[in-house]
This record gives structure tokens, C-alpha cells and sequence, in this order.
């Protein structure tokens, strides 16, 4: 069993197809490119979670847990986890250029220290480059602590994240 400690859902901003992950007192990962996974991107000491849509919101779940929980079996079409590091205990899902208007949970539950992170995406393919009016991608977002380990791709299917795993 998972130890599921925690849920929290709410839209994220969207600003030039993305919005992040990030610790305000350090960085959260070593660089990783977007062209690795096609999904997730570290630089600057944040991670990058990349969207379809230019501009606009997206829908995001949040799920905290005590011990690594099974990979969501829903329609995903991309997952990929990472590992984190959260220097303040506030490493937070946030807006590129915007605030959230409601805030998810703190991901970094269990305090400073390292974290694990499985992203599930789907719908990037629906409005690639546009500003919908309407939600047209959704995100899960799972987290638990644990330990340094290797970027680990579980699924990659969608057009969106072949074209920028093609650089």
C-alpha cells in the first residue's frame, strides 16, 4: 500500500508551454533536458513540466504518500519520475509567471530532504500551441520520499512529447 497522506486538486497556470516545480531556497534536481523525456525538464534549479498548450490552465492532481504507490492506471500517455530535493520543505507546484489560484499541496511534506516524482500527462496532443478558453490537459502528480535514483521513463505515447524528445 501506498500511505496515500494526502490529495489536492486545482489548475496551474500556463505560460510558453509550461509551468514548474520548484524549491524557492535551491535547486530541486540536477539538469535534465526536455529532449530525454519529452516531458520534464530541469534547469535553473527548477523542474520544467511541459505542455501542449501555450497559455492557459491545466488541471492538476496532487497525491502524497508515505511509500512509492503503483503508477495510475488511467488513460496516462506520458509518466515519467525523478528524483527531487527540497532545501526548505517548500517545494511547491507553481505558475512560470503566475500564481496558482488555489494551492495544491506542498510536496515536500515530510520536510527538507529528497523526494521521489512520477508526472502522468494526457491531452497535450488536443490544443499544441493554442490558449483554450477550457481545460484540455490533465496532470497527476505523485510524490513520496525517497532516495536519489535515475530518471525513469514508464510511458511515453503522445505526438506532443515525440516532438520534443526529437529536439
Amino acid at each position: 500500500m501506498s500511505g496515500e497522506v494526502v490529495r489536492g486538486n486545482g489548475h496551474a497556470p500556463v505560460q510558453y508551454h509550461q509551468f514548474k516545480i520548484s524549491d524557492e531556497e535551491g535547486p530541486v534536481a540536477a539538469d535534465l533536458a526536455c529532449e530525454h523525456n519529452g516531458l520534464v525538464e530541469v534547469a535553473d534549479g527548477a523542474a520544467y513540466i511541459r505542455t501542449g498548450i501555450h497559455t492557459g490552465d491545466v488541471d492538476v492532481t496532487v497525491t502524497l504518500h508515505e511509500t512509492a504507490p503503483a503508477p495510475s492506471t488511467d488513460n496516462w500517455q506520458e509518466i515519467v519520475e525523478f528524483s527531487a530535493h527540497s532545501v526548505s520543505g517548500d517545494l511547491m507546484v507553481r505558475g512560470l509567471m503566475a500564481d496558482l489560484d488555489e494551492e495544491l499541496p506542498v510536496l515536500s511534506f515530510n520536510g527538507p530532504g529528497g523526494y521521489r516524482l512520477r508526472v502522468h500527462a494526457r491531452g497535450r496532443d488536443t490544443a499544441v500551441d493554442l490558449v483554450p478558453d477550457d481545460v484540455t490537459e490533465w496532470y497527476l502528480i505523485q510524490v513520496w520520499p525517497a532516495a536519489v535514483a535515475p530518471v525513469t521513463v514508464l510511458r511515453q505515447s503522445d505526438d506532443y512529447g515525440a516532438s520534443l524528445r526529437s529536439g
